[in-house]
């Protein structure tokens, strides 16, 4: 389902609801309007909508699964790791960088479940798991992402509230666009078709922000345990790469690896609410609606695999701590239930959803170095 201007069965409200994408304007705010009437209690839409979804189960752990997982993901380490020692000297051996690099992204996927509690009963039990999975075996802070990660997963695409949206090489919203000047405006209008080559910067970027969490000044929840796994893991990871292979097939067995971590896990998380309506800062909508409003998911055949399960987004915003294996069962109750509560649930197929967020960042991207209030529609097609 592509992006349109304007959705059906919505009515413009200027105090409150949800701002339109950048498909048609900087600003248009939205509440949803039940035909002949006004909506039921919001609470009780999704506290029935919760209901249904635990008596069916769903929310009971599948441990077993993730032992699975983590086993099949750590045979497959394994494996990297034998064919590295017996590549040697070679040039194959940046196959073995590709191949880690998607190893360790579906490591960063049991790390998320974990985070969210989706593994072990015991709350314990699944920071522990997380913890480690991120630190000692991706690499990347498990404290950072959890400060970052929750804030998204209270305010999805809220203006000044989730982080996921905060101006940084990308600009989400036409008035951040328009403070690109110069060659980062340049790359601002260009930035839809810039996203996922930059995304093989990510990898490092990721590997950055861990370290300055663990070394900054703000609070760490166990920042001691955090810099014990974060520092050996690294240090150990480079001298092993440098050891066994010629600089410059180290320099290049790194970077092809950690471009492929990176670009993978941007790849599985930009298509969930990219492009999708972003919420004023002060919009007031109900819970049940923020969620599904601002998330997409992500239809075919191996995308549960492919992105760890994010592929059902709206599922797993609805229900933070639902297991993976309870994910498609979970989207036929919620997308019945939003049907029939008219509620828009966007789904799409993966290289659909790319080109809606290349074309979506691109839009925005047209008021760089303009006028925040200028319409990036409206620029683009001369109006």
């Amino acid at each position: 389902m592509s992006n349109r201007s304007f959705y059906p069965g919505w009515e413009v409200n200027s105090n409150r609801g949800i701002v339109s994408d950048a498909t048609a304007s900087p600003v248009v705010i939205f509440t949803k309007t039940k035909p002949g009437g006004s909506r039921s209690n919001p609470t009780t839409e999704y506290s029935s909508l919760l209901r249904t979804v635990r008596d069916a189960g769903l929310l009971r752990r599948r441990t077993g699964f993730y032992v699975m997982m983590f086993s099949l993901i750590t045979l497959a380490l394994g494996g990297a790791i034998a064919g590295f020692v017996l590549l040697g000297n070679s040039w194959y051996q940046l196959l073995i960088a590709g191949a880690l690099g998607i190893i360790l992204t579906q490591y960063a996927f049991l790390a998320h479940e974990a985070a969210h509690r989706q593994v072990f009963e015991s709350g314990r039990a699944n920071d522990i798991a997380g913890r480690t999975l991120a630190n000692l075996f991706v690499g990347i802070s498990y404290s950072w992402w959890m400060t970052k990660h929750s804030r998204h997963h209270a305010n999805p695409n809220v203006i000044g509230k989730d982080m996921d949206i905060e101006r940084d090489f990308v600009s989400f919203t036409p008035e951040d666009a328009a403070r690109a000047t110069g060659l980062y405006g340049w790359a601002t209008r260009r930035q839809g078709y810039l996203f996922f080559p930059a995304l093989l910067l990510e990898g490092i970027n990721l590997h950055i922000l861990g370290f300055k969490t663990v070394f900054g000044r703000d609070r760490v929840d166990r920042r001691w345990v955090e810099i014990s796994m974060l520092v050996p893991r690294i240090a150990l990871y480079v001298a092993v790469i440098f050891m066994f292979l010629p600089v410059g097939m180290a320099f290049a067995f790194i970077g092809v690896q950690v471009a492929v971590f990176g670009l993978y896990m941007g790849a599985s998380f930009a298509p969930n609410h990219k492009g999708m309506p972003i919420l004023a800062h002060d919009s007031k909508v109900d819970f049940l609606r923020r969620q599904v409003l601002t998330s997409r998911n992500i239809t075919g055949l191996g995308t549960t695999t492919f992105m760890g399960g994010l592929n059902y987004q709206i599922e797993h915003h609805l229900f933070p701590n639902m297991p993976r294996p309870h994910l498609a069962k979970a989207r036929e109750i919620a997308k019945e239930y939003c049907d029939s509560h008219n509620i828009l649930y966007t789904e799409t197929t993966l290289t659909e959803s790319y080109g809606i967020v290349i074309a979506y960042l691109n839009r925005v991207g047209l008021s760089a170095g303009g006028d925040p209030f200028d319409c990036p529609a409206a620029t683009q097609f001369g109006r």
